[in-house]
Protein backbone atom coordinates (compact mmCIF):
# COMPACT_ATOMS: atom_id res chain seq x y z
CA UNK A 1 0.00 0.00 0.00
CA UNK A 2 2.67 2.63 1.03
CA UNK A 3 4.23 1.87 -2.27
CA UNK A 4 1.01 3.23 -3.64
CA UNK A 5 1.87 6.51 -2.59
CA UNK A 6 5.06 6.91 -4.11
CA UNK A 7 3.12 5.75 -7.57
CA UNK A 8 1.01 8.82 -6.79
CA UNK A 9 4.10 10.96 -7.02
CA UNK A 10 4.75 9.78 -11.09
CA UNK A 11 1.27 9.20 -12.20
CA UNK A 12 -1.54 10.45 -10.00
CA UNK A 13 -4.03 9.43 -12.28
CA UNK A 14 -2.48 5.91 -12.72
CA UNK A 15 -2.70 6.01 -8.73
CA UNK A 16 -5.80 6.27 -8.16
CA UNK A 17 -7.40 4.03 -10.57
CA UNK A 18 -5.49 1.49 -8.73
CA UNK A 19 -6.87 2.41 -5.50
CA UNK A 20 -10.63 2.65 -7.07
CA UNK A 21 -9.79 -1.35 -8.64
CA UNK A 22 -7.39 -2.71 -5.91
CA UNK A 23 -8.77 -1.51 -2.59
CA UNK A 24 -12.09 -1.38 0.02
CA UNK A 25 -12.55 1.50 1.28
CA UNK A 26 -11.21 0.95 4.40
CA UNK A 27 -8.00 0.32 2.94
CA UNK A 28 -8.03 3.56 0.67
CA UNK A 29 -9.09 5.59 3.72
CA UNK A 30 -5.92 4.17 5.58
CA UNK A 31 -3.86 5.70 2.54
CA UNK A 32 -5.14 8.70 2.11
CA UNK A 33 -5.13 9.83 5.92
CA UNK A 34 -1.49 9.95 5.24
CA UNK A 35 -1.86 12.34 2.36
CA UNK A 36 -4.44 14.19 4.22
CA UNK A 37 -6.94 14.87 1.56
CA UNK A 38 -10.09 16.39 2.67
CA UNK A 39 -13.16 14.61 3.77
CA UNK A 40 -14.80 16.41 0.87
CA UNK A 41 -12.63 15.15 -1.72
CA UNK A 42 -13.12 11.58 -0.41
CA UNK A 43 -16.59 11.44 -0.65
CA UNK A 44 -16.75 12.97 -3.87
CA UNK A 45 -14.34 10.42 -4.97
CA UNK A 46 -16.77 7.21 -3.50
CA UNK A 47 -19.14 9.33 -5.77
CA UNK A 48 -17.10 9.13 -9.01
CA UNK A 49 -15.73 12.19 -9.52
CA UNK A 50 -13.41 12.20 -12.54
CA UNK A 51 -9.81 10.97 -12.20
CA UNK A 52 -7.92 13.81 -13.23
CA UNK A 53 -9.89 16.14 -10.96
CA UNK A 54 -8.82 13.99 -8.10
CA UNK A 55 -5.57 13.70 -9.74
CA UNK A 56 -5.41 17.74 -9.15
CA UNK A 57 -6.41 17.90 -6.21
CA UNK A 58 -3.79 14.96 -4.90
CA UNK A 59 -1.13 17.04 -6.81
CA UNK A 60 -2.01 20.20 -5.63
CA UNK A 61 -0.27 19.21 -1.75
CA UNK A 62 2.86 20.44 -1.75
CA UNK A 63 3.85 18.23 1.10
CA UNK A 64 3.09 15.42 -0.93
CA UNK A 65 5.87 15.32 -2.60
CA UNK A 66 8.37 15.02 0.86
CA UNK A 67 6.15 12.11 2.00
CA UNK A 68 8.55 9.95 -0.22
CA UNK A 69 11.54 11.56 2.13
CA UNK A 70 9.72 10.87 5.32
CA UNK A 71 8.94 6.39 4.77
CA UNK A 72 11.46 4.70 6.63
CA UNK A 73 10.92 0.21 6.51
CA UNK A 74 10.58 -1.81 9.49
CA UNK A 75 10.37 -5.27 9.79
CA UNK A 76 7.89 -6.94 12.04
CA UNK A 77 7.71 -10.56 13.30
CA UNK A 78 4.68 -12.34 14.16
CA UNK A 79 4.51 -15.72 16.54
CA UNK A 80 5.77 -18.31 13.93
CA UNK A 81 9.08 -16.12 13.62
CA UNK A 82 7.66 -15.00 9.86
CA UNK A 83 8.68 -11.82 8.93
CA UNK A 84 7.53 -8.75 6.85
CA UNK A 85 9.33 -5.92 6.25
CA UNK A 86 7.54 -2.57 5.15
CA UNK A 87 7.37 0.76 4.13
CA UNK A 88 6.02 3.35 6.81
CA UNK A 89 5.61 6.99 7.40
CA UNK A 90 7.74 8.34 10.08
CA UNK A 91 5.07 9.40 12.60
CA UNK A 92 3.18 5.83 12.32
CA UNK A 93 1.93 4.39 15.84
CA UNK A 94 1.53 0.85 17.04
CA UNK A 95 -2.21 0.75 16.44
CA UNK A 96 -1.72 2.26 12.52
CA UNK A 97 0.72 -0.52 11.92
CA UNK A 98 -1.77 -3.14 13.82
CA UNK A 99 -4.58 -1.67 11.47
CA UNK A 100 -2.21 -1.75 8.55
CA UNK A 101 -1.04 -5.79 9.07
CA UNK A 102 -4.92 -6.70 9.84
CA UNK A 103 -5.73 -5.65 6.30
CA UNK A 104 -2.90 -7.30 4.71
CA UNK A 105 -3.58 -10.70 6.57
CA UNK A 106 -7.59 -10.24 6.35
CA UNK A 107 -7.63 -10.48 10.30
CA UNK A 108 -11.33 -10.03 12.28
CA UNK A 109 -10.32 -6.56 14.25
CA UNK A 110 -11.08 -7.39 17.41
CA UNK A 111 -8.95 -4.59 18.87
CA UNK A 112 -6.46 -7.15 20.83
CA UNK A 113 -4.59 -7.46 18.18
CA UNK A 114 -1.16 -5.56 20.01
CA UNK A 115 2.47 -5.18 18.84
CA UNK A 116 5.09 -5.97 21.25
CA UNK A 117 8.85 -4.72 21.60
CA UNK A 118 11.36 -7.54 22.24
CA UNK A 119 14.76 -7.36 23.17
CA UNK A 120 16.59 -10.52 23.35
CA UNK A 121 19.61 -9.74 24.55
CA UNK A 122 18.04 -9.20 27.34
CA UNK A 123 14.79 -11.43 27.35
CA UNK A 124 12.62 -9.07 28.06
CA UNK A 125 9.54 -7.60 25.86
CA UNK A 126 6.91 -5.51 27.06
CA UNK A 127 3.62 -3.64 25.20
CA UNK A 128 3.91 -0.86 22.84
CA UNK A 129 0.87 1.62 23.82
CA UNK A 130 -1.63 1.96 20.72
CA UNK A 131 -0.65 5.42 20.58
CA UNK A 132 2.97 5.40 20.88
CA UNK A 133 5.39 6.38 17.75
CA UNK A 134 6.72 3.36 16.52
CA UNK A 135 10.12 5.48 15.44
CA UNK A 136 10.45 6.31 18.97
CA UNK A 137 10.83 3.33 20.22
CA UNK A 138 13.42 2.26 17.94
CA UNK A 139 15.19 5.23 18.31
CA UNK A 140 16.15 3.74 21.48
CA UNK A 141 17.30 0.33 20.82
CA UNK A 142 21.19 0.20 20.65
CA UNK A 143 23.31 -0.26 17.16
CA UNK A 144 23.80 -4.62 17.58
CA UNK A 145 21.13 -5.15 20.04
CA UNK A 146 18.43 -7.36 17.52
CA UNK A 147 15.33 -5.83 18.53
CA UNK A 148 12.70 -6.75 17.23
CA UNK A 149 8.96 -5.58 16.86
CA UNK A 150 5.96 -8.86 17.20
CA UNK A 151 2.36 -8.45 16.00
CA UNK A 152 0.21 -10.66 17.62
CA UNK A 153 -3.08 -11.07 20.27
CA UNK A 154 -3.03 -9.72 23.56
CA UNK A 155 -6.70 -10.36 25.05
CA UNK A 156 -5.49 -9.04 28.34
CA UNK A 157 -4.67 -5.69 27.04
CA UNK A 158 -7.40 -3.43 27.91
CA UNK A 159 -9.25 -6.13 30.09
CA UNK A 160 -8.43 -4.37 33.65
CA UNK A 161 -10.80 -1.57 32.16
CA UNK A 162 -13.54 -4.04 31.86
CA UNK A 163 -12.72 -6.34 34.62
CA UNK A 164 -10.37 -3.78 37.53
CA UNK A 165 -11.03 -5.84 40.63
CA UNK A 166 -9.66 -8.87 39.06
CA UNK A 167 -6.61 -6.90 38.62
CA UNK A 168 -6.26 -4.86 41.38
CA UNK A 169 -6.65 -7.54 44.99
CA UNK A 170 -8.07 -5.44 47.60
CA UNK A 171 -5.31 -6.54 49.77
CA UNK A 172 -2.41 -4.74 47.50
CA UNK A 173 -4.43 -1.23 46.60
CA UNK A 174 -4.59 1.50 48.80
CA UNK A 175 -6.95 4.40 47.98
CA UNK A 176 -8.01 8.01 49.53
CA UNK A 177 -9.82 8.22 52.75
CA UNK A 178 -13.03 9.59 50.74
CA UNK A 179 -13.87 6.60 49.24
CA UNK A 180 -14.06 4.83 52.94
CA UNK A 181 -11.92 2.10 51.94
CA UNK A 182 -14.62 0.64 49.67
CA UNK A 183 -14.54 0.18 46.24
CA UNK A 184 -16.24 -0.59 43.17
CA UNK A 185 -14.94 -0.98 39.13
CA UNK A 186 -15.67 2.54 38.44
CA UNK A 187 -14.26 3.87 41.73
CA UNK A 188 -10.85 1.77 41.60
CA UNK A 189 -9.84 2.78 37.71
CA UNK A 190 -10.84 6.68 38.78
CA UNK A 191 -8.21 6.64 41.87
CA UNK A 192 -5.79 5.40 38.47
CA UNK A 193 -6.96 8.21 36.37
CA UNK A 194 -7.06 11.59 38.30
CA UNK A 195 -4.62 12.88 38.89
CA UNK A 196 -6.05 14.17 41.66
CA UNK A 197 -6.55 11.10 44.08
CA UNK A 198 -3.30 9.12 45.62
CA UNK A 199 -3.73 5.46 44.91
CA UNK A 200 -1.15 3.04 46.44
CA UNK A 201 0.07 -0.21 45.08
CA UNK A 202 2.23 -2.10 47.90
CA UNK A 203 3.55 -5.65 48.07
CA UNK A 204 6.51 -7.95 48.67
CA UNK A 205 8.92 -8.32 45.75
CA UNK A 206 12.12 -10.32 44.91
CA UNK A 207 14.47 -7.87 43.53
CA UNK A 208 17.87 -8.65 42.18
CA UNK A 209 20.70 -7.04 44.30
CA UNK A 210 22.75 -4.38 41.93
CA UNK A 211 26.08 -6.28 41.01
CA UNK A 212 25.03 -9.64 42.70
CA UNK A 213 23.44 -12.44 41.65
CA UNK A 214 21.65 -12.52 44.99
CA UNK A 215 17.73 -11.80 44.88
CA UNK A 216 16.45 -10.59 47.91
CA UNK A 217 12.66 -10.01 49.14
CA UNK A 218 11.34 -6.35 49.83
CA UNK A 219 8.29 -4.18 51.07
CA UNK A 220 7.52 -2.00 47.33
CA UNK A 221 5.33 0.50 47.27
CA UNK A 222 4.37 1.94 44.06
CA UNK A 223 3.05 5.71 43.79
CA UNK A 224 2.57 8.31 41.71
CA UNK A 225 5.98 9.81 42.24
CA UNK A 226 7.65 6.41 41.70
CA UNK A 227 8.38 3.02 42.31
CA UNK A 228 10.08 2.36 46.68
CA UNK A 229 10.94 -0.35 48.86
CA UNK A 230 11.29 -0.31 52.40
CA UNK A 231 14.67 -0.68 54.33
CA UNK A 232 12.47 -1.59 57.47
CA UNK A 233 9.98 -4.38 57.34
CA UNK A 234 6.80 -3.05 56.00
CA UNK A 235 7.32 0.48 57.20
CA UNK A 236 6.05 3.44 54.54
CA UNK A 237 7.67 6.47 56.73
CA UNK A 238 9.38 8.69 54.02
CA UNK A 239 12.82 8.00 55.84
CA UNK A 240 12.85 4.38 55.17
CA UNK A 241 11.67 4.10 51.68
CA UNK A 242 14.79 4.29 49.14
CA UNK A 243 13.59 5.42 45.63
CA UNK A 244 13.84 3.14 42.80
CA UNK A 245 12.52 3.94 39.64
CA UNK A 246 10.06 7.05 38.05
CA UNK A 247 7.85 6.15 34.83
CA UNK A 248 8.23 9.39 32.90
CA UNK A 249 11.69 8.30 31.01
CA UNK A 250 11.21 4.45 32.00
CA UNK A 251 8.80 1.37 30.99
CA UNK A 252 7.90 -1.83 32.55
CA UNK A 253 9.13 -5.09 30.73
CA UNK A 254 7.83 -8.58 31.45
CA UNK A 255 11.12 -11.41 31.94
CA UNK A 256 10.73 -13.86 28.97
CA UNK A 257 13.27 -16.29 30.88
CA UNK A 258 13.78 -14.88 34.22
CA UNK A 259 15.00 -18.31 35.99
CA UNK A 260 17.67 -19.18 33.03
CA UNK A 261 19.01 -15.99 32.23
CA UNK A 262 18.89 -13.93 35.39
CA UNK A 263 18.54 -16.20 38.26
CA UNK A 264 15.05 -15.25 39.40
CA UNK A 265 12.95 -17.26 41.98
CA UNK A 266 9.91 -17.30 40.00
CA UNK A 267 8.44 -17.32 36.49
CA UNK A 268 7.08 -14.11 37.31
CA UNK A 269 9.47 -11.49 36.81
CA UNK A 270 9.60 -8.10 35.61
CA UNK A 271 11.66 -4.89 34.97
CA UNK A 272 11.71 -1.35 34.91
CA UNK A 273 14.12 -0.37 31.71
CA UNK A 274 14.91 3.39 31.47
CA UNK A 275 14.21 4.37 27.51
CA UNK A 276 18.19 5.47 26.21
CA UNK A 277 19.72 2.82 28.58
CA UNK A 278 20.49 -0.59 26.78
CA UNK A 279 22.64 -2.79 29.12
CA UNK A 280 20.96 -5.51 31.20
CA UNK A 281 22.90 -4.07 34.04
CA UNK A 282 20.79 -0.93 33.97
CA UNK A 283 17.64 -2.94 34.67
CA UNK A 284 15.94 -2.61 37.66
CA UNK A 285 14.53 -6.35 38.39
CA UNK A 286 11.74 -7.80 40.26
CA UNK A 287 9.95 -10.97 40.43
CA UNK A 288 6.57 -11.59 42.26
CA UNK A 289 5.27 -14.99 43.69
CA UNK A 290 2.06 -15.90 41.39
CA UNK A 291 1.04 -14.45 38.11
CA UNK A 292 -1.64 -12.41 39.56
CA UNK A 293 0.66 -10.08 41.49
CA UNK A 294 2.83 -9.91 38.67
CA UNK A 295 -0.06 -8.40 36.59
CA UNK A 296 -1.09 -5.83 39.12
CA UNK A 297 2.11 -4.22 39.48
CA UNK A 298 3.20 -4.07 36.00
CA UNK A 299 -0.94 -3.14 34.97
CA UNK A 300 -0.37 -0.07 38.18
CA UNK A 301 2.67 1.09 35.91
CA UNK A 302 0.96 1.33 33.04
CA UNK A 303 -1.81 3.22 34.41
CA UNK A 304 0.71 5.61 36.46
CA UNK A 305 2.82 6.08 33.17
CA UNK A 306 -0.04 6.62 30.44
CA UNK A 307 -3.11 7.60 32.72
CA UNK A 308 -6.29 9.24 30.39
CA UNK A 309 -3.99 8.44 27.60
CA UNK A 310 -4.46 4.42 28.06
CA UNK A 311 -8.42 4.74 28.62
CA UNK A 312 -8.58 6.85 25.30
CA UNK A 313 -6.53 3.87 23.57
CA UNK A 314 -9.29 1.62 24.98
CA UNK A 315 -12.46 3.48 24.29
CA UNK A 316 -11.32 4.82 20.78
CA UNK A 317 -12.47 1.85 18.32
CA UNK A 318 -15.36 1.33 20.42
CA UNK A 319 -16.33 5.17 19.55
CA UNK A 320 -15.78 4.19 16.16
CA UNK A 321 -17.82 1.28 16.33
CA UNK A 322 -20.85 3.27 17.75
CA UNK A 323 -20.77 5.50 15.13
CA UNK A 324 -21.05 2.75 12.47
CA UNK A 325 -24.76 2.35 11.12
CA UNK A 326 -26.75 0.49 13.00
CA UNK A 327 -28.18 -3.22 11.90
CA UNK A 328 -31.90 -3.13 10.50
CA UNK A 329 -34.65 -3.53 12.63
CA UNK A 330 -35.65 -7.03 10.96
CA UNK A 331 -32.25 -8.25 12.26
CA UNK A 332 -32.06 -6.92 15.79
CA UNK A 333 -35.72 -8.68 16.25
CA UNK A 334 -34.72 -12.24 15.29
CA UNK A 335 -36.31 -14.96 17.53
CA UNK A 336 -35.86 -18.50 17.88
CA UNK A 337 -38.35 -20.86 15.81
CA UNK A 338 -39.57 -24.08 15.99
CA UNK A 339 -40.45 -25.74 12.87
CA UNK A 340 -41.42 -29.26 13.86
CA UNK A 341 -44.63 -29.43 14.30
CA UNK A 342 -47.73 -28.73 12.89
CA UNK A 343 -47.45 -25.02 13.56
CA UNK A 344 -44.07 -22.78 13.77
CA UNK A 345 -43.96 -21.33 17.35
CA UNK A 346 -41.83 -19.10 19.26
CA UNK A 347 -39.05 -20.26 21.43
CA UNK A 348 -38.23 -18.04 24.27
CA UNK A 349 -36.82 -20.82 27.03
CA UNK A 350 -33.26 -20.02 26.35
CA UNK A 351 -32.47 -23.14 27.23
CA UNK A 352 -35.10 -24.61 24.86
CA UNK A 353 -33.55 -22.77 22.08
CA UNK A 354 -29.91 -23.59 22.56
CA UNK A 355 -30.91 -27.41 22.67
CA UNK A 356 -32.55 -27.14 19.45
CA UNK A 357 -29.92 -25.28 18.16
CA UNK A 358 -27.65 -28.15 19.02
CA UNK A 359 -29.73 -30.43 17.47
CA UNK A 360 -30.00 -28.40 14.39
CA UNK A 361 -26.33 -28.29 14.28
CA UNK A 362 -26.27 -32.24 14.54
CA UNK A 363 -28.72 -32.58 11.78
CA UNK A 364 -26.51 -30.28 9.61
CA UNK A 365 -23.40 -32.55 9.94
CA UNK A 366 -25.91 -35.98 9.15
CA UNK A 367 -26.57 -34.36 6.63
CA UNK A 368 -24.05 -33.11 5.39
CA UNK A 369 -22.40 -36.83 5.38
CA UNK A 370 -25.27 -38.06 3.45
CA UNK A 371 -24.81 -36.09 0.82
CA UNK A 372 -21.13 -36.50 0.90
CA UNK A 373 -21.70 -40.34 0.68
CA UNK A 374 -23.66 -40.28 -2.53
CA UNK A 375 -20.31 -39.20 -3.72
CA UNK A 376 -17.95 -40.98 -2.11
CA UNK A 377 -17.36 -43.84 0.25
CA UNK A 378 -19.16 -43.62 3.81
CA UNK A 379 -15.85 -43.55 5.51
CA UNK A 380 -14.74 -41.01 3.12
CA UNK A 381 -17.64 -39.06 4.40
CA UNK A 382 -17.17 -39.74 7.89
CA UNK A 383 -13.29 -38.79 8.10
CA UNK A 384 -13.85 -35.21 6.63
CA UNK A 385 -16.48 -34.46 9.11
CA UNK A 386 -13.72 -35.90 11.66
CA UNK A 387 -11.03 -33.30 11.08
CA UNK A 388 -13.11 -30.16 10.50
CA UNK A 389 -11.36 -28.63 13.10
CA UNK A 390 -8.11 -28.87 10.96
CA UNK A 391 -9.21 -25.65 9.51
CA UNK A 392 -10.05 -23.97 12.75
CA UNK A 393 -8.20 -21.01 14.08
CA UNK A 394 -8.49 -22.23 17.73
CA UNK A 395 -6.51 -25.96 16.44
CA UNK A 396 -2.86 -25.91 16.97
CA UNK A 397 -2.23 -29.85 16.24
CA UNK A 398 0.79 -30.86 18.09
CA UNK A 399 1.18 -28.33 20.12
CA UNK A 400 3.25 -29.30 23.32
CA UNK A 401 1.84 -28.71 26.58
CA UNK A 402 4.48 -26.12 27.61
CA UNK A 403 4.20 -24.60 23.98
CA UNK A 404 0.14 -24.09 24.78
CA UNK A 405 1.02 -22.44 28.35
CA UNK A 406 3.43 -20.02 26.82
CA UNK A 407 1.01 -19.19 23.91
CA UNK A 408 -1.86 -18.70 26.25
CA UNK A 409 0.26 -16.28 28.51
CA UNK A 410 1.17 -14.19 25.60
CA UNK A 411 -1.82 -14.00 24.20
CA UNK A 412 -3.10 -12.69 27.34
CA UNK A 413 -4.18 -14.38 31.10
CA UNK A 414 -7.76 -13.28 30.84
CA UNK A 415 -10.34 -15.77 31.53
CA UNK A 416 -11.82 -17.65 28.51
CA UNK A 417 -8.65 -17.81 26.25
CA UNK A 418 -8.23 -21.23 24.37
CA UNK A 419 -6.90 -23.64 21.92
CA UNK A 420 -7.37 -26.97 20.86
CA UNK A 421 -4.62 -29.34 20.36
CA UNK A 422 -3.24 -33.18 20.12
CA UNK A 423 -3.06 -35.07 22.95
CA UNK A 424 0.82 -35.97 23.48
CA UNK A 425 0.21 -38.62 26.19
CA UNK A 426 -2.99 -40.19 24.52
CA UNK A 427 -3.06 -41.00 20.99
CA UNK A 428 -6.31 -40.46 19.09
CA UNK A 429 -7.52 -37.69 21.45
CA UNK A 430 -7.61 -33.95 21.80
CA UNK A 431 -6.70 -31.41 24.95
CA UNK A 432 -8.43 -28.06 25.35
CA UNK A 433 -6.33 -25.60 27.12
CA UNK A 434 -8.03 -23.12 28.99
CA UNK A 435 -7.54 -19.92 31.22
CA UNK A 436 -9.26 -19.35 34.37
CA UNK A 437 -8.30 -16.56 36.90
CA UNK A 438 -4.95 -16.26 34.90
CA UNK A 439 -4.00 -20.25 35.17
CA UNK A 440 -4.27 -22.40 32.52
CA UNK A 441 -5.82 -25.55 32.77
CA UNK A 442 -6.07 -28.37 29.97
CA UNK A 443 -8.98 -31.16 30.06
CA UNK A 444 -8.67 -34.15 27.99
CA UNK A 445 -11.43 -34.36 24.85
CA UNK A 446 -12.10 -38.22 24.98
CA UNK A 447 -13.48 -39.98 21.58
CA UNK A 448 -16.70 -42.04 22.91
CA UNK A 449 -17.60 -45.08 20.39
CA UNK A 450 -21.20 -45.66 19.99
CA UNK A 451 -23.17 -47.91 17.46
CA UNK A 452 -20.69 -47.45 15.05
CA UNK A 453 -19.99 -43.37 15.30
CA UNK A 454 -17.37 -41.65 17.06
CA UNK A 455 -18.41 -38.62 19.42
CA UNK A 456 -16.20 -36.34 21.24
CA UNK A 457 -16.77 -35.81 25.00
CA UNK A 458 -15.34 -33.88 28.13
CA UNK A 459 -16.95 -35.22 30.56
CA UNK A 460 -16.87 -38.97 30.10
CA UNK A 461 -19.13 -38.90 27.12
CA UNK A 462 -22.30 -37.02 29.47
CA UNK A 463 -21.89 -34.37 26.44
CA UNK A 464 -21.36 -35.99 23.15
CA UNK A 465 -20.33 -34.42 19.89
CA UNK A 466 -19.88 -35.79 16.59
CA UNK A 467 -16.92 -33.19 16.16
CA UNK A 468 -14.51 -30.69 17.94
CA UNK A 469 -16.06 -28.15 16.02
CA UNK A 470 -19.49 -28.66 17.87
CA UNK A 471 -17.42 -29.20 20.68
CA UNK A 472 -16.34 -25.63 20.69
CA UNK A 473 -19.38 -24.08 19.31
CA UNK A 474 -21.23 -25.57 22.58
CA UNK A 475 -18.65 -24.78 24.91
CA UNK A 476 -18.80 -21.08 23.82
CA UNK A 477 -22.30 -20.44 24.83
CA UNK A 478 -22.56 -23.04 27.82
CA UNK A 479 -20.07 -23.41 30.40
CA UNK A 480 -20.92 -26.99 31.39
CA UNK A 481 -18.25 -29.29 33.14
CA UNK A 482 -15.83 -25.90 32.36
CA UNK A 483 -14.77 -23.32 34.77
CA UNK A 484 -15.94 -20.55 32.23
CA UNK A 485 -17.07 -20.31 28.71
CA UNK A 486 -15.01 -20.69 25.71
CA UNK A 487 -14.22 -16.78 24.82
CA UNK A 488 -11.08 -15.70 22.81
CA UNK A 489 -9.21 -18.41 20.83
CA UNK A 490 -5.24 -18.54 20.33
CA UNK A 491 -4.86 -17.57 17.03
CA UNK A 492 -1.69 -17.75 14.53
CA UNK A 493 -0.66 -15.77 11.68
CA UNK A 494 1.48 -16.25 8.86
CA UNK A 495 3.25 -12.78 7.63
Amino acid sequence: MISLLKLFLKDTVTGVMILKNQYCITEINYILKYVQIENSYLKSFHKGTSFQKISKLVFNFDWFRLFSTVLQVIKVYSEDNTSRAVEVPSDITARDICQLFILKNHCIDDHSWTLFEQIPHMSIERTIEDHESVMEVQSGWGMDSHCCLYFRKNYAKYEFFKKPLDFFPEHMVSISSETNGIMNHSQLIQTFLSSSSCPEIHGFLHAKEHGRKSWKKFYFVLRRSGLYFSNKGTSKEPRHLQFIAEFSDSDVYTLLSGKKVYGAPTDYGFCVKASKLNSARDLKLLCADDEQTRTCWVTAMRLFKYGMQLYQNFIQPHQKQKSSPMRSISENSLVAMDFSGHKTRVIENPSEALSVAVEEGLSWRRKSCHRLSSHGSPSTSQSSMSTIHVAQPWFHSKLSRDEAQKLITQQGLIDGVFLVRDSQSNPRTFVLSLCHTQKIKHFQIVPVEENGELFYSLDDGHTRFTDLLQLVEFYQLNRGVLPCKLKHHCARITL
